[in-house]
């Protein structure tokens, strides 16, 4: 029979035989496995996989415009798509990875697609007769979808494993690893702006895709190096039947009401917990929540449930199962409260490397910077940004509220999508002046004119997208990674990721809207000719948009429930703040 703790109230329970306990990883694991000789392979592979895309993404409108010869909207809309793609594939690479392969096989198997796929780019842009290649370059631009689906939901927690955390000094260590992991993405990030991006408009675009497919090359090697080094484990079981599990038990029982009708509720016993928990190395007791209460439905002992000697769990549920499912829910709603957020940052892939295409880019006689390097100021933003929030901006908010972490992690993402707002603005203002620039000096129907105005001043619209990063992209990676079911984190993290995609599709559908609706008036804001076109209206566009987003949000905001842990809850609170406070 189960273990049952009989309420009359909704009050958290204790959950029996839930201590932590310290668990081996594999059967295989030993203790010189593991920690910063395993971790730091993997960095060099995440390095080495950002650099690729970025190498890609970064220019990739270039490619589209100057050599399949799409229009501007049309190849914009295609990037979007393609960012979009890349940025939902990693939910299923979560999936796969939980469900049946685990981590390791799948970065394996997702790295060697990754390398497939920007090898057979390589081939395309360089030996493809003309007619074919058009086919032969998208079909390698998804295939290198596939491999990002696969690869980043799940190497970074797969790194992250390499340290536990029941160990005082390797848990110190892992908050070291995140710092080095983060400067390893914007490294790799910057340096396929700065070095690649040169290469594809100076010697060509086979050089450009050819550098990168070497470095992936590289980084395979890398990581099949350290492969005696790694702490693995195997899947732990899909996500998605434990969130249906809860649903359906609860549809089932949903006209019995606890204090009446049940016999009790259903903690946990001994042999349900460790089966749940096979692999992890620690299990956290969820404290019980007033929200979505219906759910609770599912952990109710009814005569069935007591007569059967075992448990249905698409009848009978635990409290911690239970309040796992709650943590995603209430994580759904800030996920749509961001998506505008990222429909703004796709800019910086499209129309703000093409509006530094028409200005004036010399800084020597013999030296002409491409506009998509400017891009590389985003992640020179975030380095020099991120010490100062955290050793100066922290300390400060600190003693105005008390919390460690100085606000909380929906304070810190809503400041982002405020930046956002700013951002189109000032970009707004400066293609109005690049306009009024162009139709003074009788540019206006030359559109491969240079425009007498210095690429630099797009430098304040790249620095305010790297100050929203700092907040609102951190934020959001944070909050997944904190808030989500220990056995969810690969979903976690490929929910987070996906809000990019989600972002990139919604800005191509704002795109076709405006083009419709611009077409009528007889002037398409997004045509070809960017100085008879109104990009300049396009960003007020996303200016509006993401204020109503903001506000959106922080009524989202002010009523979510941050994660509450059994016997904890007022430490929880105080380390992380409650909800956003106006």
């Amino acid at each position: 029979m189960y273990q049952s703790s009989i309420e009359s109230s909704l009050s958290p329970v204790t959950i029996e035989n839930g201590h932590d306990d310290t668990k081996k990883i594999s059967n295989t694991q030993k203790p010189c496995k593991g920690g910063w000789p395993a971790a730091i392979f993997l960095i060099f592979v995440e390095v080495a996989e950002r650099f690729a895309f970025y190498g890609v993404a970064g220019n990739l409108i270039t490619y589209l415009t100057n050599d399949l010869h799409e229009s501007t909207a049309t190849a914009a809309k295609h990037v979007n798509t393609w960012v979009g793609v890349s940025s939902i594939f990693p939910i299923f690479g979560a999936l796969i990875a939980d469900s049946y392969f685990g981590r390791f096989k799948t970065v394996l198997l997702a790295s060697l697609i990754y390398f497939m796929g920007m090898v057979l780019m390589t081939l395309s842009v360089s030996v493809i007769p003309g007619h074919n290649r058009r086919a032969v370059f998208y079909t390698a631009l998804y295939i290198l979808a596939i491999g990002e689906g696969g690869h980043k939901p799940c190497v970074q927690t797969f790194a992250a494993d390499q340290f536990d955390e029941n160990n005082p000094k390797e848990k110190v260590a892992k908050s070291s690893f995140f710092n080095w992991w983060y400067l390893g993405i914007v490294f790799g990030a910057s340096a396929a702006i700065l070095v690649v991006i040169y290469l594809q408009d100076n010697a060509g675009w086979s050089t450009g895709f050819g550098v990168l497919a070497l470095a992936l090359g590289v980084a395979l090697g890398l990581f099949l190096l350290g492969i005696k080094r790694y702490r693995t484990q195997g899947p732990l079981g899909s996500p998605f039947t434990t969130i249906a599990q809860v649903f359906v038990a609860a549809i089932r029982k949903s006209n019995l009401s606890e204090t009446h009708d049940g016999l009790g509720i259903y903690c946990q016993d001994k042999k349900d917990h460790e089966s749940r928990n096979k692999g992890q190395r620690r299990c956290t007791t969820l404290a019980r929540t007033n929200q979505l209460r219906f759910l609770d439905k599912a952990m109710i002992i009814d005569n069935l449930d007591s007569s059967s000697e075992t448990r249905n769990p698409w009848r009978l549920c635990s409290v911690n199962q239970v309040e796992e499912v709650k943590l995603v829910l209430r994580l759904l709603p800030i996920w749509l409260g961001c998506i505008m957020f990222t429909a703004t940052l796709v800019q910086l892939h499209t129309f703000f490397t093409k509006q530094g295409s028409t200005m004036v880019r010399s800084i020597s006689l013999h030296f002409q910077i491409p506009p998509a390097s400017l891009q590389s100021l985003v992640g020179l933003t975030i380095l020099i940004t991120v010490p100062i929030y955290d050793r100066i901006f922290v300390p400060m908010a600190r003693k105005i509220t008390g919390l460690p972490s100085g606000i909380s992690i929906l304070q810190r993402i809503g400041i982002g999508l405020f930046v956002s707002i700013f951002e189109m603005v000032v970009a707004g203002l400066v293609e109005a002046k690049r306009v009024s620039i162009a139709r003074d000096r009788g540019l206006m129907d030359m559109p491969k004119a240079t425009v007498p105005m210095s690429l630099w001043w797009l430098l304040p619209q790249y620095i305010l997208s790297g100050i929203g990063d700092v907040f609102t992209i951190i934020g959001l990676q944070e909050l997944f990674y904190d808030q989500m079911p220990e056995s969810m984190r690969s979903l976690g993290a490929a929910a987070y990721i996906s809000i990019v995609g989600v972002g990139s599709f919604i800005n191509s559908a704002i795109i076709a809207v405006v083009q419709t609706i611009s077409s009528k008036e007889g002037n398409k804001w997004l045509g070809d000719n960017l100085n008879r076109a109104h990009l300049d209206y396009f960003y007020w566009v996303l200016a509006g948009l993401s204020a109503l987003n903001l506000c959106v949000y922080i009524w989202i905001a002010k009523g979510f429930v941050y994660k509450k842990i059994e016997g904890d809850e007022s430490k929880k609170e105080m380390d992380l703040g409650i909800g956003i406070q106006i």
